[in-house]
């Protein structure tokens, strides 16, 4: 059991890397809203462009790797949307049966199946290097790879958080350990 909450402990700190990552992201990201909202403005009392399609699609670049790296830590924070007006209602017993019925019925496969979908697409964008078809856009092959990235964050995440409420259920690991 140690070794097995050990892993499930790298999973978990894996993850909240992840989300203090996301953390100082969101905060670029609106930065950089920012900044392309005033050059923009800006802009039109120059004459001059000053904004680029580069800082556009970068800002939609953190949007997706806020998004999609956050995942894994709003699964561990318990962050992540449910139908609360029926499950808080339950039993802390019958939260976790819910619990570790949708972790290992919904999420665990339909992760697994996430990867094994984006993949050929994914593999194709890097085959040929595919960027923007804006002028002055940015690649999109390197922010495709965040797709495999966060469902196997949210893997990693779903099996340490499946290991716990197992382990909460049969007793042997006490509930306010979790």
């Amino acid at each position: 059991m140690g070794s097995w909450l050990r892993l499930a402990g790298y999973a978990e700190r894996l993850n909240a890397a992840m989300g203090r990552v996301t953390a100082w992201l969101t905060l670029l990201m609106v930065g950089l809203g920012a900044l392309n909202a005033i050059v923009r403005y800006l802009g039109r009392f120059t004459g001059e462009n000053l904004s680029s399609n580069a800082y556009i699609e970068l800002q939609w670049y953190m949007f997706s790797a806020v998004f999609l790296l956050g995942a894994g830590d709003a699964l561990r924070e318990d962050a992540h949307v449910r139908v609360d007006v029926l499950y808080s209602r339950f039993s802390a017993k019958w939260r976790d049966i819910i619990d570790l019925a949708g972790t290992l019925i919904f999420l665990l496969p339909f992760s697994g199946f996430a990867i094994i979908v984006s993949w050929p697409a994914i593999r194709n964008s890097w085959a040929v290097l595919e960027s923007s078809p804006d002028p002055g856009g940015l690649p999109r092959y390197p922010i495709k790879m965040l797709i495999p990235v966060c469902f196997a964050l949210l893997i990693l995440q779903g099996l340490a958080h499946a290991l716990r409420v197992a382990l909460r259920l049969s007793g042997r690991l006490p509930r306010e350990s979790s």
